[in-house]
């Protein structure tokens, strides 16, 4: 196995760990830097392969995890984007659903198109619902509307015309009078982006990639060309929303499939610890210093989406940008060590604006001045100053404490340490309720699964979260501050394709859907193998399905090989089995119709090696004690701190207990106990809620 680096950037922190031949990680963390994230990442790669004692030619590969594309969209950063769209049709993205994600708010206010009106065109064009042309395409009027746009300072265009997905024709034909009439202007089309129905987040989709297309381009161009001049001669991969890494060639065309990137990875990680500690149902709990991430995994799947939607309000359905790609279902709130405190009509809030890497929290020294999760961490004692990140930062106590004491605990009239609780617990709060959606919601009582907390800021909170949701186990991993950057490492090499054509499989044409499934096939084939990929790829089929007449599908697995009729029946018989395991319900007497084909191409099988802890006894762990609160002390007590590097397997600790390492802490409250698992993984058993 060759060297590999992963490299993840958040809001807060980037994180990086390079992997040896032997399998022996070296890990590293530095602040992200704004606005070009890649200045901390071309410089905490030289310092990670330095201090691995490699040069950059020997790096064999380098995969990279980043939430850029949904900052810019979530900012609204991008300028210049355009889309052209059948006449009549203009206002799709304001229309949307006609749905309003919270009936009984009258102040309710859906999330502005990424595109204003003046940037909008119509052609004249129509293809009917059966892929048939009813109005051919008007090349003059085009034209016009073309130059049109690109006089009003259009610079990228989404192409999204009715149907398309059938009968892309005229798509293809407007790309070409694009290049003849503006041959500077690039474009996007919505057939090779999203070639689904429904057609409000078709276009969505489509336009999600044009948004973001240029500064993907030039971010992941500059980024390559910067790490080939240091030696770097392997290929630059990006982690995907589904949790699969492609090129970063192929992700310049599709840059709305990586608009989740970095959080993906501590999914796909979680998945492992999973594996590794015999829990395959659990709650990945990544906690940075931004945001905190969840994701539901069942039977060692992270669970997935084919209707993503990005920056909803209050987590609710229907309130995001709606993306038809495949993507890890992921819960995201603004709930990380980052997120600044305030005192508002006479209670604590928490978030969700955060105070990220500039100027960061109070305590860092760079200039804060709101009260952040991490001023109170500090401040409770569970954070050591000297050796936050590894002792990168020097944190300012002092300066914690005088933001909490002016900014929450005077004008409540509270006691620095309730002050600090305070905030400590509503940022657990907000997080539990976020959990419950990944769970409960989902139809998984808590009470049955495990918590993988993890990220800067997890293994802080993540007992407390566990013991409020009654959740009985919590894995916290060896590197919890760079677990996602490891799962960078442990990702597929993988590209998935999708294509509506509405079926009934009483009356499906097999050759028809045999001949559409070989071209999907050979288009997700060719970029894997643009990844390097000599070995298999394993092609993975999947359809949506639903009974005639109803307007959602749940998705069911298809057979290898031809479908014929009895592939078809087999195909019906599987409808109803996850049908009834969903609703409770199947009726076999229904007719059923397919109504989106899709399948995933798989190659490269990772091997990620984690080091296994040595076996040790006593208590030479113990670096020394440190006042930390516990309210069920009482208070302040003398806390015993553990060096996680020195760790053994089979040690045992009990709260109230600190576990230290560079990139991260773990708190474990009293009554808390923790062993040392084989890969020197802490195994919590809290008691119940």
């Amino acid at each position: 196995m060759p060297y590999r680096v992963g490299f993840d950037v958040g809001g807060t922190f980037t994180d990086f760990v390079l992997q040896s031949p032997s399998g022996e990680l070296t890990a590293g963390k530095r602040l992200t830097t704004y606005p070009d994230p890649s200045e901390a990442c071309l410089a905490g790669l030289d310092e990670l392969i330095a201090q691995g004692g490699v040069p950059w030619s020997e790096v064999a590969q380098a995969i990279h995890g980043t939430t850029l594309g949904s900052n810019i969209v979530i900012e609204r950063k991008a300028r210049g984007v355009g889309l052209l769209t059948t006449r009549g049709f203009r206002d799709v993205l304001v229309i949307g659903r006609e749905k309003r994600y919270q009936v009984y708010d009258l102040q309710i206010e859906k999330p502005a198109p990424l595109i204003p009106r003046r940037l909008i065109g119509e052609v004249t064009e129509r293809i009917l619902a059966d892929g048939t042309v009813r109005t051919p395409l008007d090349e003059a009027d085009a034209r016009r509307a073309i130059r049109e746009l690109a006089a009003r300072g259009t610079t990228t265009l989404a192409i999204c015309l009715l149907h398309s997905y059938l009968n892309p024709a005229h798509e293809r034909r407007l790309a070409a009078l694009v290049a003849e009439e503006a041959p500077d202007v690039t474009v996007t089309l919505s057939h090779e982006v999203s070639p689904t129905f429904r057609e409000y987040e078709r276009t969505s989709t489509t336009v999600v990639n044009a948004y973001v297309m240029t500064a993907i381009r030039e971010y992941l161009r500059g980024l390559a060309t910067a790490m080939r001049h240091r030696g770097y001669r392997g290929r630059l991969f990006v982690m995907q929303s589904s949790g699969g890494i492609a090129t970063a060639e192929a992700m310049q065309r599709y840059p709305v499939r990586m608009i989740e990137s970095g959080p993906a990875a501590g999914a796909l990680m979680a998945a492992v610890y999973g594996e590794l500690t015999g829990c395959r149902d659990l709650i990945a709990f990544d906690m940075g210093g931004t945001t905190a991430k969840l994701a539901l995994i069942e039977a060692g799947r992270p669970s997935t989406t084919t209707a993503f939607e990005l920056h909803r309000v209050n987590n609710a359905p229907g309130s995001g940008l709606p993306m038809n790609i495949q993507a890890i279902d992921l819960v995201e709130i603004g709930a990380g060590g980052g997120s600044i405190a305030d005192a508002r009509l006479g209670v604590i809030t928490v978030g969700p604006e955060s105070a990220s890497s500039v100027p960061g929290p109070v305590c860092y020294g760079r200039g804060g001045v709101g009260p952040t999760v991490t001023d109170a961490d500090l401040v409770l004692g569970y954070i050591n100053p000297g050796y936050f990140a590894g002792g990168s930062i020097t944190l300012e106590p002092g300066a914690a404490a005088r933001a909490i004491e002016e900014r929450v605990a005077s004008p409540l009239g509270l006691s620095l340490e309730d002050a600090a609780w305070g905030i400590h617990m509503i940022v657990n709060t907000n997080m539990e309720l976020a959990t419950r959606v990944v769970s409960i919601e989902r139809g998984r009582d808590p009470r049955d699964l495990t918590l993988v907390a993890f990220g800067g800021s997890g293994p802080v909170h993540g007992c407390r979260l566990a013991h409020a949701l009654g959740i009985p186990r919590v894995i916290l991993p060896a590197a919890a501050g760079v677990t996602a950057a490891i799962g960078l490492l442990a990702a597929e090499v993988r590209f998935d394709v999708a294509r509506t054509s509405v079926r009934r499989l009483d009356a499906a044409d097999s050759t028809f859907v045999d001949a559409m499934y070989s071209e999907m096939v050979a288009q997700a084939i060719e970029v894997v193998r643009e990844s390097a990929v000599a070995g298999e790829v394993t092609v993975v089929r999947s359809a949506d399905a639903r009974y005639v007449g109803q307007g959602y599908e749940v998705t069911v697995p298809v057979p290898p090989g031809r479908l014929d009729a009895a592939a078809l029946a087999r195909l019906r018989a599987t409808f109803h089995e996850v049908y009834a395991a969903r609703y409770g319900y199947a009726n076999p007497a229904e007719p059923v119709e397919i109504v989106t084909w899709k399948l995933s191409a798989v190659g490269g099988a990772p091997r990620i090696a984690l080091a296994k802890a040595p076996t040790r006894s006593g208590d030479a762990s113990r670096k020394g004690m440190r006042r930390a609160y516990f309210p069920e002390a009482r208070g302040y007590v003398d806390t015993p701190v553990y060096d996680r590097y020195t760790l053994g397997a089979g040690m045992s600790l009990t709260g109230p207990a600190i576990v230290e390492e560079r990139e991260s802490t773990t708190v474990l409250p009293p009554g808390v106990t923790a062993t040392v698992d084989a890969y020197a993984n802490l195994l919590a058993e809290t008691r119940p809620a």
